[in-house]
């Protein structure tokens, strides 16, 4: 399945339905007077978050979406049927906003929640309606309310707890697939992940999301490579695991793996200034093939360099600090 994260639809309610001026004439019924009944109201447009779907794949080739209209009133008082409602359902982040104005229409964050785009156009009334005392026999009744036509922009942010960010082949693809049920594909070059992947990580009793959001390399920001597409699926986390491939580090090359970390820690500043202010997990990655001098070298350097914040040394081949992590991960989450 294609992951689609952003479509632009057209939406319209439905027409209200036009009032009926009709008289009751019937036999031996000289005085029958007005019985034009209403019309129906035209249905309503809203939209649901559902946990069924993940992307918005279901909308990118049809473009319009329209509500029934309600149907008009006929005589001995019969009210026209109301238009049916439709319910578009989109995975659980998506927010919606008008093409026109940029104004923020729904932010869909929980299973299940509904909110109303396009109110139906109101059914006229029939001619029955005014009747009075002066004006016993009224020829005249209201047509129905045009529906409401909107141009919105559908964007899905993923809901995750845990967003998993690195350069290209840092190792997330491989750790949510050992923390998880997901199954990435995982290859030994860059960008090998070309969407993000969700994973639910179980830690005892309690459960968590985990994201795995590809593509960030320098000047994500202004467009390179596919971090621009997925930087926003990362504003909705409560915490990062921030990933550091150190299997290539030789003795004296240290700074340059710290400038690995610093480079996307500087993508997520231009991008959102905020998302530094995030809880963030540092692991050194692909540590199977080292030996213990040579990782304890290189975390020892990057806490020198962040000031004694702690680096986490894993390993998602053998396991190594995994249910280490796993408790840290839940730890900020609850935190």
């Amino acid at each position: 399945m294609r992951f689609i994260d952003e479509v632009k639809i057209t939406i319209a309610s439905g027409n209200g339905g036009n009032g009926c001026s009709s008289f009751r004439r019937e036999k031996f019924i000289p005085f029958g007077g007005p019985d034009g009944g209403d019309g129906g109201d035209g249905g309503s447009i809203y939209i649901q978050a559902t946990r069924d779907v993940n992307t918005l794949l279901k909308y990118r080739g049809k473009k319009f979406y329209g509500a029934e209209n309600g149907t008009a009133g006929a005589g001995s008082q019969r009210h026209g049927k109301y238009g049916e409602d439709l319910i578009l359902e989109v995975p659980v982040g998506t927010l919606v906003r008008s093409q026109e104005s940029g104004e923020i229409l729904a932010d869909l964050t929980e299973h299940g929640q509904k909110e109303l785009l396009a109110e139906g156009g109101r059914g006229g009334l029939g001619n029955l309606n005014f009747k009075s005392s002066t004006n016993q026999a009224p020829r005249y009744s209201q047509e129905g309310e045009e529906g409401v036509r909107i141009e919105v922009e559908l964007e899905l942010k993923l809901i995750a707890d845990i967003a998993l960010i690195g350069l290209p082949n840092a190792g997330k693809s491989t750790l949510i697939s050992s923390i998880s049920a997901a199954k990435p594909k995982i290859a030994d070059y860059p960008f090998t992940t070309l969407e993000p992947n969700l994973g639910v990580v179980k830690n005892g009793e309690k459960s968590f999301v985990v994201a795995d959001i590809p593509g960030l390399i320098e000047n994500a920001a202004e467009g390179k490579g596919l971090g621009i597409k997925f930087l926003k699926h990362i504003e909705r986390t409560k915490a990062f695991v921030h990933l550091v491939d150190c299997s290539w580090v030789l003795p004296g090359e240290e700074f340059d793996a710290f400038e690995q970390y610093i480079t996307i820690r500087n993508e997520l500043e231009k991008y959102n200034v905020d998302l530094l202010g995030k809880r963030e997990l540092i692991c050194l990655t692909k540590i199977d093939a080292m030996s213990e001098e040579e990782v304890d070298r290189i975390k020892v350097f990057f806490e020198e360099q962040l000031d004694q914040k702690k680096v986490l040394p894993i390993s998602g081949v053998s396991g190594k600090n995994i249910d280490r992590l796993k408790n840290l991960m839940l730890r900020a989450i609850e935190e």
